[in-house]
């Protein structure tokens, strides 16, 4: 389906319900690929956050195409500091993403407050977003685009790593973005996407580092005056951490390496500033604001005036979000996150108790009493608070079995979990465990792994197998080529692909490719008493090339073909050379002038024309007057010569 560029304004999207079933409630920011909504989810009565695609992605079927795929990978990844994806759909060409509403803001609204990080809050924002990259990295994902305005909070401060996918597929579309600008925001692009290189999870540790030194000292590493020159001291340099970070320096030196090869990922970025923890204070908490959609429902009346709602964003400003930037000069203001005490609701009145009689009254304190006790007593057996809470054993990457023996050791048991699709841990293994500390004899809840998800074959008939043999084994698949003839496709196409187009298959299967070799071999003619000439227009006749031999032969007269290489009858394909050897006659040599040499002499110069001496008639030690045959006589080479001597 195309969809066309005239995509309606943000303002006109307000009160529209999205897919029959998403009400916009008022806009939340935008950026260069989207605007953002406060939205209703009609069917299950929630509050939602929904992201429309800018009108120029709309248009390019690729990017739909990729967007759909990406949404989905997105949509499977359930991590605490992840923000959940809910729906995504298209609405008359209006491609939309659907995730959970956040009302605590962004790290981009706190940082355009003024706000600047301790060492031990970016400790905590960085750890919280390292373990929602690395369950994101361990799934094959790569953000591409980690910034301030990416990275929200919930209710109760946690962060979550947002907008997943839409960068993904817009690199894998081959598009760039609407206004023409480097993937991802310039001023936290990595090395390797400056250079347009091959891009990991390392990408989004190198742009995390950025954002947490920008965090603490409210300036981007590199920044110069123009977007070229940014991104170019990032090519010549490392990150050199300021000393406003304390602490945290090792982690983002090794973070902010140029080299991705030699950067920390994900999971190691996190412990190295675990382990800068012991050197700072207990962070304070963050003074986010929070955003009720409650209050910010339009009336009516104001949804036929487009002029009465603010533009959501500015397709000119490089930096905006995508989500989460909240335009506080509009009806969209914002609240403390934690109410004043003065707007705090009424306590309820309860009614007034009956008059009873004084023995019932106590006779009801007294079972109220044995109740407690036996409500106490239970919790204490189920929940044993006396028993110590212990930091629970990293099992990740062990298989099952091993995993249940480890968290025994600690006094721990093992619950299962959901089951995912794991590129790094072989299927059975533990892909995660929670929580990170848990009171002796409970139970500590694994993700398994059902292994590599399986991989979709897709139609490549008629593309160069050299492109697309790569393209499959880096998908883990094992490809095995066969030639096949073919009088109409191109030498080196792709006929056919088995299993056929669509099949999912597991890491690691073989897949067939039929493969042109071009039209079918054809016997070579005979060729020989052939003039080289005829020769040449007999091999053209069946599509193949003459190449000229030329050799001596007793037999066959000078210039008519002796034979062919291969010989008559090989099969040989289409634009094959074939050797034509052509008669040069025998190959003759004429005898020297001998006369006044010694035996010795002549017979060297015999030697060196390519004769041999038959006998010698005459004194040994006598001189040459007369041979046989006589000099200047053409004789085959190799000829024995007689020679007399006086």
């Amino acid at each position: 389906m195309a969809f066309g560029s005239s995509a309606p304004s943000s303002p006109d999207l307000v009160g529209r319900v999205l897919g029959g079933r998403y009400r916009l409630i008022a806009p939340l920011g935008g950026g260069a690929s989207a605007a953002v909504f406060a939205a209703e989810d009609v069917v299950l009565r929630r509050q939602v956050a929904v992201k429309v695609l800018h009108p120029a992605l709309a248009a390019d079927e690729d990017f739909l195409r990729r967007f759909q795929t990406e949404a989905r990978l997105a949509a499977a990844l359930r991590h605490p500091n992840v923000l959940l994806v809910h729906d995504w759909g298209d609405d008359e060409g209006i491609p939309f993403l659907v995730t959970e509403l956040l009302e605590g803001g962004s790290l981009k609204d706190l940082l355009d407050q003024g706000f600047r990080a301790t060492p031990s809050q970016a400790l905590q924002l960085g750890l919280e977003a390292c373990r929602g990259l690395d369950h994101a990295h361990r799934r094959g994902l790569v953000h591409r685009d980690v910034k301030p305005a990416n990275l929200l909070f919930d209710e109760d401060t946690r962060l979550r790593v947002a907008d997943f996918g839409v960068a993904r597929a817009i690199a894998a579309a081959g598009a760039t973005e609407p206004l023409g600008a480097v993937l991802g925001t310039a001023r936290y692009a990595s090395p390797e996407q400056v250079e347009g290189r091959a891009l990991d999870g390392r990408t989004d540790v190198y742009s995390l580092a950025l954002v947490l030194v920008e965090a603490v000292t409210g300036e981007v590493p590199f920044a110069a005056d123009t977007s070229a020159a940014t991104l170019l001291a990032r090519l010549e340099r490392p990150l050199e951490p300021p000393e406003a970070v304390g602490p945290l320096a090792d982690a983002l030196r090794a973070a902010g390496r140029t080299d991705h090869e030699e950067r920390v990922d994900a999971a190691g970025f996190g412990r190295m500033l675990k382990a800068a923890a012991a050197q700072l204070d207990r962070p304070a908490p963050l003074p986010l604001m929070r955003f009720d959609p409650a209050e910010h429902r339009p009336a009516d009346a104001a949804l036929t005036d487009p002029t009465a709602l603010p533009q959501p964003y500015d397709a000119d400003h490089e930096d905006q979000d995508d989500q989460g930037v909240v335009d506080r000069t509009g009806p969209l203001a914002t609240v403390p996150l934690v109410p004043p005490a003065d707007q705090a609701p009424p306590p309820v009145e309860l009614e007034a108790p009956r008059p009873r009689k004084r023995r019932k009254g106590w006779l009801l304190l007294l079972l109220v009493l044995l109740l407690a006790v036996a409500a106490l007593a239970a919790a204490a057996a189920v929940f044993q608070p006396w028993r110590p809470t212990v930091d629970v054993p990293v099992v990740v990457g062990l298989q099952r079995d091993e995993a249940v023996g480890r968290l025994r050791a600690a006094g721990l048991a093992l619950r299962d979990g959901e089951r995912v699709p794991s590129e790094s841990v072989e299927a059975g293994g533990v892909v995660a465990s929670r929580p990170r500390r848990q009171r002796e004899g409970r139970e500590v809840t694994v993700t398994l792994s059902d292994g590599p998800e399986p991989r979709t074959l897709p139609a490549v008939a008629g593309r160069p197998a050299a492109d697309v043999k790569p393209e499959l084994e880096s998908q883990g698949l094992k490809v095995v080529e066969s030639p096949a003839d073919s009088a109409t496709v191109p030498v080196g196409t792709v006929l056919s692909i088995e299993p056929p187009p669509g099949t999912r298959v597991p890491r690691g299967s073989s897949v067939a490719l039929s493969v042109s070799a071009g039209p079918p071999a054809r016997p070579i003619p005979p060729l020989a008493g052939k003039t080289f000439d005829e020769a040449v227009a007999a091999l053209k006749a069946v599509d193949l090339t003459a190449d000229r031999v030329n050799v001596f032969d007793d037999k066959v007269a000078a210039g008519r073909v002796i034979g062919s290489s291969p010989a008559p009858a090989t099969p040989a394909r289409a634009g094959a050379v074939v050797a034509v050897n052509v008669s040069k006659g025998p190959d003759l040599v004429t005898v020297p002038a001998l006369s006044g040499r010694t035996p010795t002499a002549a017979q060297q110069a015999l030697a060196a024309a390519g004769l041999g001496v038959r006998a010698t008639y005459g004194p040994p030690a006598g001189q040459v007057f007369s041979s046989e045959p006589a000099a200047g006589a053409k004789v085959k080479r190799g000829t024995p010569v007689a020679l007399y001597t006086k």
